[in-house]
């Protein structure tokens, strides 16, 4: 049996020591937590073992273990310094490549391993925004609209929400803001409020989340050289204009939106030649 993890995924459980590169020792007596009961933290690009033959027929080698969004970032290729991708699915995360040294934050960015390939190590800083998917999929059950393909159409319905704004946050509001105990919210609402208004009001609050979290990683002074995104909600094409509007540049979408998956092999590929 293989008791291990890589750095990414060590990285994102919040006990992990990215500057040292090792479990916190600190973190785990604050929380009366025995280091042993820890794994050993390997390459992002390592043999970890392989499967049991009895799953596949075959023992496959696991070649990769590497966390969500630093394997969508790698399926990105955002492999240079100031590189930024964004993930929106249930939650958006934006991460930006700070290269060979994690960002210490003001604002609540968090210092991440990306990945460990040999003696490479590659840093990223991470925003999220907890409430994205959730936001649409609440909608839903409201019955605000049937099928979500239709949500980017009825937004374009109409010239403006009418004075409607929307808070996204059933989990509270993070980075810049860090404010857990944050409402969500309508607000703005009128007698000629439609269905259409409040749609274009939700999917509003996701592009302008992005537009806070992109003005936060700009603390990293690190200009910022493509960004990519990807996930679920990218699909949506009014998510994605009004988005590129506010950054004011160019923002990239791939036709393969599920990037993980795609990291993760990319990452067992190189480990196997």
């Amino acid at each position: 049996l293989v008791h291990a993890t890589d750095y990414s995924n060590a990285s994102s459980t919040g006990i992990f020591d990215s500057y040292q590169m090792c479990w916190s020792g600190f973190l785990c007596s604050l929380l009366s937590l025995p280091l042993s009961i820890f794994p050993k933290v390997e390459n992002t690009g390592q043999d970890f073992g392989s499967t049991d033959p009895s799953i596949f027929g075959v023992p496959i080698p696991i070649m990769s273990v590497m966390a969500d969004q630093q394997a969508a970032m790698f399926g990105e290729c955002c492999f240079d310094v100031g590189d930024v991708k964004i993930t929106m699915g249930t939650g958006t995360f934006m991460d930006i490549n700070t290269g060979s040294k994690p960002h210490t934050s003001v604002a609540g960015l968090y210092p991440l391993v990306g990945w460990k390939i040999g003696s490479e190590v590659v840093y990223l800083a991470e925003g999220n925004g907890a409430d994205t998917g959730t936001a649409i999929k609440w909608a839903q059950e409201l019955e605000l609209f049937s099928d979500v393909q239709e949500t980017s159409a009825m937004a374009y319905s109409v010239s403006d929400s009418d004075g409607v704004c929307f808070v996204p946050s059933f989990s509270g509001l993070q980075a810049p803001l860090n404010d857990p105990k944050a409402c969500a919210s309508f607000m703005g609402l009128k007698p000629s409020t439609t269905k259409s208004h409040l749609v274009r009001a939700i999917l509003e609050s996701v592009a302008f989340r992005n537009k806070q979290l992109y003005e936060t990683m700009r603390e990293t002074h690190i200009p910022i050289t493509k960004i990519r995104m990807d996930g679920g909600v990218s699909s949506n094409d009014f998510v994605m204009q009004l988005t590129a509007d506010l950054f004011g540049t160019k923002v990239a979408r791939p036709q393969h939106l599920e990037m993980s998956c795609l990291g993760a092999a990319f990452v067992a590929g190189l480990g196997v030649g």
